[in-house]
């Protein structure tokens, strides 16, 4: 597409204002590509303030490259935890791997061998190559494609490959004849303080007379993507079950699937709300060959995932024999000891909810 604006100009007042307004971000103190790299994975989906204090644990857990290829998968898990889309971490750390083993741990300065690495797409490759190593590769994100949607008036649904495909042609020329470092940083920083999704903050802008969008009034239509489908709703019972000496029984999520590789407690979807005690204690002697007496729930746990609505009653059970062999994917532990797994953020609030209630009780 043509593009009739001032570049050099808009170029000019972008990264003047960038760098007068620029966030103290932990990220930014250098450009080494493994930190730069892990802050873009954390912050897909994620927001900055959020992702800070993640960012600042996860390096000081993994301050190398080299510290996360030979870390545990449960303590980077554990790392990780809440932060949520926990495939993100577990591609990075394959990814950082490879890179030590194939690459003498350094980060691939090129897009075709960057790219080929587990979990790296499109943007986390523009992203990582031209703040890093200062390739002047686009990184397109929702920030920059809300951008340059309403710079130049693209009424296009940002959502398709085609759209995303037309940013790709398109923004390489804003990337000529400056550091690529700043102005993706500084495109970055545009669309999450002033070009914002709703209310932008369009008389702050250093790049409003520029903005197609604003010329004709529709800044706030822009950019359209069509609506995603409300999340499912479903209930679940949980149940919090101790055997004689004290200890709660954890379940590891398989390899693959939502949560994959994180531990919970005992859950399962219930499909009817009769005889809840039933459903559970079919569902624990299936699973584990156990069974138990079922209390009153004790706790209600809501969690919303993009396309899922969690709604838990959780639930205590007491063994009442005294055989309970386990698969090799759940373990008996103490409270103190669970601690250190890594849960979804819906256990992790049964979990400290019973800490709670454990000392209270003491």
């Amino acid at each position: 597409m043509s593009i009739d604006i001032d570049v050099n100009a808009f170029q000019g007042a972008l990264l003047t204002w960038y760098e007068e307004n620029k966030r103290d971000l932990p990220w930014r103190e250098n450009q080494d590509p493994y930190r730069i790299w892990v802050s873009e994975v954390m912050l897909q989906q994620t927001k900055v303030e959020t992702v800070i204090p993640y960012f600042n644990r996860f390096i000081k857990w993994f301050p190398t490259l080299e510290k996360l290829a030979e870390a545990d998968e449960e303590k980077v898990m554990k790392a990780w935890e809440g932060l949520g889309y926990y495939s993100r971490v577990r591609n990075l750390q394959t990814a950082v791997k490879e890179v030590a083993a194939e690459y003498g741990g350094v980060v691939p300065d090129n897009k075709k061998d960057f790219s080929s690495l587990k979990g790296v797409g499109p943007y986390t490759a523009g992203a990582v190559l031209s703040i890093a190593y200062e390739k002047p590769e686009p990184a397109i994100d929702g920030n920059v494609m809300r951008v340059f949607s309403r710079i130049l008036n693209i009424q296009e649904d940002i959502g398709k490959a085609k759209t995303r495909k037309r940013f790709e042609e398109t923004l390489p020329v804003f990337l000529k004849g400056v550091k690529p470092s700043e102005f993706n940083q500084a495109v970055m920083e545009l669309g999450a303080i002033v070009c914002t999704p709703r209310s932008p903050g369009c008389l702050l802008c250093p790049v409003q007379s520029f903005c197609r969008a604003r010329a004709e009034g529709i800044q706030e239509t822009l950019p359209y993507k069509e609506k995603k489908k409300a999340p499912t709703a479903k209930e679940m019972a949980a149940v919090i079950l101790k055997n004689e000496a004290g200890q709660v029984l954890f379940h590891q999520r398989g390899k693959s699937g939502l949560l994959a590789r994180l531990w919970e407690f005992p859950n399962t979807e219930l499909q009817s709300k009769v005889s809840i005690e039933k459903i559970l204690k079919n569902f624990l002697k299936e699973r584990w060959s156990l069974e138990a007496k079922i209390g009153d729930p004790v706790q209600r746990v809501e969690h919303v995932f993009s396309h899922l609505i969690w709604n838990i009653s959780v639930y205590e059970g007491v063994l009442i024999e005294k055989a309970y062999p386990l698969p090799e994917d759940s373990r008996w532990l103490y409270l103190h000891e669970a601690k250190a797994l890594a849960l979804p953020v819906s256990h992790q609030k049964i979990l400290n909810e019973l800490i709670k209630r454990e000392e209270g009780n003491a």
